[in-house]
């Protein structure tokens, strides 16, 4: 397969414009971006008819369930799927079997990364209440930043002491990214929702239970520590009205606390319990429609910086368990993007800002070299999506091991027509191509 490309007649939408024009790719970079471009001596030249050419989404948080976790996906079957969605570069999430909370753990799954993903990666380091040493000596390009769940969480991952909060915030060279919701909180509403319900708890309960109050005394509590020792932190997966009155407008590059939302939140709100049920259990949960409404406005003004999928795949049999042993999580990253269409076909959102927080910002503010943009000199990596075609999502198509998706007969606007990985062809429109060509993302 080769590297060196000639993107013709497309619509290129790249900070804050769409243009026709051309995309001429050297060695896996873009050598040069505008109308009609020639002398391209030879190269493969692919014609994309007048579709539109996005910088690939980079998403900021996933789970691909390796190691240890591989009945339900791995680095390998996970990132298929990503391409297959146009996500070009995704950040793994640390909460594995065993825990990222060693470095020689974390070297060693980046060992295993090596060859088999189909996107770009990095990997996130995982706080505990005893690796406090270890986070200290972590080095800026060891891991995309160190992720602290501040809420229930997979093993011995859940950070509740204050000293170990204290050091993290004040000692970490890395972003602090946090998972934001009280336990304690928590505790309280599942005893409520056991007294009145039993194990028969109705799926339409887990918002009451991962309720707004767990979700924003925790926010509080991270962006205090934040502000006390002028620590980098980003929150992820933002739920709730309320907690946006922590986050300020604003570009993401000033910001020294900044925030994420999740497709998934930003398209549904509770009243889809009732026909997903289980399938849309999550932490933090689903919430009102008010709330989605307010997240998307958030967005609009730049008070969200990013928008990821928070991927976290289990199989059938243990999402169709009752409430208190049915996992939570969803697998999102194939339609992802076209999710995000969806809220520009709505006209809640914009296609410019859509590309903003899925690409750009995310590479603004994780500082990653040489990727989030289409700009002369960076990777080719790039998406190409017709957004004459709707996308019909079933079960049967999607590539995640667990052979799934929450979004199961919808239909979604556009179709991803191509996904291109450092200027190589990794999707189609139909089919995986060629061997895993996925790089170990480098950051500032």
């Amino acid at each position: 397969m080769s590297n060196d490309l000639h993107i013709t007649n497309a619509r290129i939408v790249n900070e804050g414009s769409t243009t026709h024009g051309d995309v001429l790719i050297r060695n896996g970079r873009i050598e040069k971006v505008g109308p009609a471009l020639s002398g391209s001596d030879g190269i493969p030249v692919f014609d994309a008819q007048g579709r539109l050419l996005l910088p690939g989404m980079i998403d900021d948080q996933v789970h691909f369930r390796e190691p240890g976790l591989t009945h339900k996906g791995d680095l390998a079957t996970e990132s298929a799927a990503a391409v297959a969605g146009g996500i070009t570069s995704v950040m793994d999430m640390p909460n594995n079997s065993p825990p990222i909370t060693t470095r020689t753990l974390l070297a060693k799954k980046y060992h295993d990364a090596a060859g088999r993903m189909h996107t770009n990666y990095a990997f996130y380091f995982g706080g505990a209440n005893d690796n406090l040493s270890e986070i200290e000596n972590l080095q800026r390009d060891e891991a995309c930043a160190v992720k602290v769940f501040m809420g229930a969480s997979t093993g011995n991952m859940l950070v509740d002491d204050p000293r170990t909060l204290n050091g993290i915030f004040g000692r970490s060279r890395l972003m602090v990214v946090t998972h934001c919701e009280d336990t304690p909180t928590i505790q309280r509403n599942e005893q409520k929702a056991r007294d009145k319900y039993g194990d028969n708890v109705p799926w339409s309960e887990h918002p009451n239970i991962r309720s707004a109050e767990a979700c924003y005394a925790s926010t509080e509590l991270a962006t205090n520590l934040a502000r006390r020792h002028g620590a980098r932190l980003h929150v992820l997966h933002l739920t709730t009205a309320r907690e946006l009155g922590f986050f300020e407008p604003g570009p993401v590059k000033g910001k020294r606390i900044t925030v994420e939302a999740c497709v998934h939140h930003l398209l549904m709100d509770e009243s889809d319990y009732a026909s997903r049920g289980s399938l849309i259990k999550c932490n933090p949960a689903i919430k009102t429609a008010a709330d989605r409404a307010a997240l998307v406005r958030a967005v609009m003004e730049d008070r969200i910086d990013v928008i990821a999928t928070d991927h976290a795949p289990h199989t059938l049999e243990e999402k169709n368990r009752d409430y208190f042993k049915a996992p939570s999580g969803l697998p999102l990253v194939q339609h992802a993007l076209l999710m995000g269409l969806e809220l520009v076909r709505r006209k809640e959102l914009d296609l410019h800002t859509l590309v903003r927080k899925t690409s750009h910002s995310v590479a603004d503010l994780y500082q990653v070299i040489d990727r989030g943009y289409i700009r002369e000199g960076y990777w080719a990596d790039l998406t190409l999506v017709d957004d004459s075609k709707t996308t019909l999502v079933r079960n049967e198509d999607v590539l995640y091991k667990v052979g799934w998706t929450p979004l199961d007969g919808m239909t979604l606007p556009g179709r991803i027509a191509a996904t291109w990985i450092n200027g190589e062809l990794a999707w189609d429109g139909s089919k995986i191509q060629g061997a895993p060509r996925g790089m170990r993302l480098r950051f500032t």
